[in-house]
């Protein structure tokens, strides 16, 4: 899955830049808030606040930036009440798989907005059911292998990691669900520094694209959704050459 990976971590650089002009830091605010209001404020308890909190401080948000956000999902924040997980399907250019999670006040915009993006883009918005079926829900840390060899990782299998793998330029490290916490504490405490560590929806069989061309319209379907405000996730099940990835995205 070498364009998947390829993937992962271009999400990642982008996100940092994106934030850094200040485009995504509403996006991880509201994902901490919602974590904060459905789980508690103490991270050490609630394992997706803690992700969420990882993400943003990733991307460099300040800390009173997660801190407020904090605070509006255990209370002090009326606004927390509003905003709901939605998770859309759908298929892209090639016949590619789409899960696309949304935190949203709105389900009525939202989903009209998703609709609007898959129809302008090529796709076609599905039915509740129609491609979950195509992932599982796993956790999955992305580190530079150019920086780190194989052995040093072998810490995140003492601590419970399923499976690593390498392709190209990056090391994939996953984990079920439970076990996420555990593997990225035990890479951080290695000193090793993650290019993206997140729960996600991963593909269990994937859709080989053969044309660039249908790389770029599926690629401009994903970014167009993820520049939507209410979108926090895009996950697809597209296998692409990690180089032409690279070339269609930059």
């Amino acid at each position: 899955m070498s364009g998947h990976s390829k993937w992962a971590s271009i999400k990642h650089k982008k996100a940092v830049v994106d934030s850094r002009r200040g485009q995504e830091f509403t996006k991880l605010a509201r994902a901490i808030t919602v974590a904060a209001r459905d789980g508690g404020g103490d991270p050490a308890g609630n394992a997706a606040l803690e992700n969420a909190i990882q993400k943003a401080r990733a991307a460099s948000m300040p800390k009173d930036n997660i801190e407020r956000a904090i605070a509006k999902g255990t209370g002090e924040g009326g606004d927390a009440e509003a905003y709901q997980p939605v998770v859309y399907e759908g298929y892209g250019p090639a016949g590619v798989a789409l899960l696309i999670e949304t935190l949203t006040d709105n389900r009525n915009r939202t989903g009209a907005d998703v609709r609007h993006l898959f129809r302008s883009y090529g796709g076609s918005l599905g039915e509740p059911g129609s491609v979950a079926y195509l992932f599982e829900r796993k956790g999955e840390i992305v580190v530079d292998s150019a920086r780190y060899s194989e052995e040093e990782l072998m810490v995140a299998v003492e601590a419970g990691a399923e499976d690593i793998s390498t392709d190209d330029d990056v090391f994939e490290v996953v984990t079920e669900l439970g076990d996420f916490a555990a593997v990225r504490h035990a890479l951080e405490h290695a000193g090793v520094e993650m290019e993206s560590a997140e729960l996600t929806y991963r593909p269990t069989t994937v859709v080989p694209i053969p044309h660039e061309d249908q790389v770029v319209k599926l690629m401009k379907l994903i970014g167009a959704l993820e520049e939507n405000d209410d979108v926090s996730a895009v996950h697809a099940n597209f296998d692409v050459p990690a180089e032409v990835l690279e070339r269609v995205a930059g």
